[in-house]
């Protein structure tokens, strides 16, 4: 017996711009990864998986998710989707939150997905990075912000930067436009790019150390906390930057971190219990995966957090050529002993009504 009727979206619609600054929109609109997504979960046996097409190719990534837009939401609902997988960019004027024909389905359907209030406001890297220092307890690198309307060369010589220093968007995208300054002028010649599509950027203590990642997941009836999955090692950096995995495959430069390391490093156990922290701040309702490093090299220096992400990358391997393909989260699971359909099956029962969905707001 089937327990869930799944419908996976993908990115249609371009997200607004936000205080001025737009998130970059992935090119594809993350139908690769929802294409993993959906041909992994039709692997189990009581998951049935709507397609857009009916003749989907595993081969193909094109037909296996339905658009984020009004008209492909309903689609999907008309097809008797239970379930929706938000495999997308959320926002307060997303149609799963505004649309009132949508609505009509509130108590009908599941979605798992952060709440779109939610991530809109959370998405602001810079606003969540000084919430985090304002609540105590959080270990994080100092941080500026630069506007477009300010005159950038006085503010860098008032600013007396600690170079190296990292220069990246405030609504970023993986490493997307994330760049290692060793200067002033590298650091306006990224500010000048950047500015082409945003009005602030954020500049940031450059991390010597070691570079983790670790993903956080929500309470479940199973599970009714936050817990942190097995960290991730990431290694191979590019001028210092994790490169996009959209360029080089995450499996070629990260490795979980072996048990035993926790008892012989204690900053393992405290970044740990940061990011657990981080996602009961901010009541996440989905997996969030949490980047770190180190100050220095040295194994005893402290993890400082600088990066959270709201929608972690999902890619995975099981269709034909996509072997190599499985996301830091996935990686993370494989040390639990989950393989890729099973970590996609746990995420699925953490999802809530789109009702829940709809009336979860932000309260920081």
């Amino acid at each position: 017996m089937s327990i869930a009727r799944v419908a996976v979206l993908y990115q249609a619609i371009e997200p607004p711009v936000v205080n001025g600054v737009r998130k970059p929109p992935k090119p594809g609109g993350y139908r690769d990864s929802g294409a993993d997504i959906a041909y992994s979960l039709q692997l189990q046996s009581d998951i049935d998986v709507l397609t857009a097409t009916p003749s989907s190719s595993p081969n193909d990534e094109d037909g296996w998710c339905f658009p984020d837009t009004e008209e492909g939401i309903m689609l999907a609902l008309k097809k008797g989707a239970t379930h929706l997988w938000a495999n997308t960019v959320l926002f307060t004027t997303h149609p799963l939150q505004s649309s009132s024909r949508i609505g009509k389905y509130q108590d009908l359907a599941r979605v798992f997905g952060q709440p779109p209030p939610m991530v809109e406001k959370y998405d602001d890297k810079e606003f969540v990075n000084n919430l985090l220092r304002s609540k105590g307890g959080f270990t994080m690198p100092r941080s500026w912000s630069l506007s477009k309307s300010e005159d950038v060369k006085s503010r860098l010589r008032a600013l007396n930067l600690p170079f190296p220093v990292v220069v990246k968007p405030i609504r970023g995208r993986g490493s997307y436009g994330v760049r290692m300054c060793t200067s002033e002028g590298e650091v306006i010649e990224q500010i000048k790019a950047l500015f082409e599509d945003s009005l602030a950027i954020m500049i940031e203590e450059y991390l010597a150390g070691e570079e983790i990642t670790i993903t956080v997941m929500p309470p479940s009836e199973e599970t009714p906390r936050y817990w942190a999955m097995p960290i991730v090692k990431r290694f191979n950096h590019a001028d210092g930057i994790a490169p996009y995995s959209g360029v080089i495959a995450v499996t070629s430069n990260s490795t979980v971190i072996p048990s035993g390391h926790y008892a012989k490093y204690p900053s393992y156990h405290e970044v740990t219990r940061q990011c657990e922290e981080v996602a009961k701040l901010l009541r996440v309702t989905a997996p969030i995966r949490i980047d770190a490093r180190r100050f220095t090299n040295d194994q005893n220096s402290d993890f400082a957090l600088f990066d959270v992400n709201m929608k972690p990358n999902m890619t995975g391997p099981g269709r034909p050529g996509r072997e190599n393909q499985a996301s830091l989260t996935a990686l993370s699971a494989a040390a639990l002993g989950w393989d890729y359909s099973t970590l996609l099956r746990s995420m699925l029962l953490r999802s809530h009504t789109l009702r829940a969905l709809r009336e979860a707001q932000p309260d920081l």
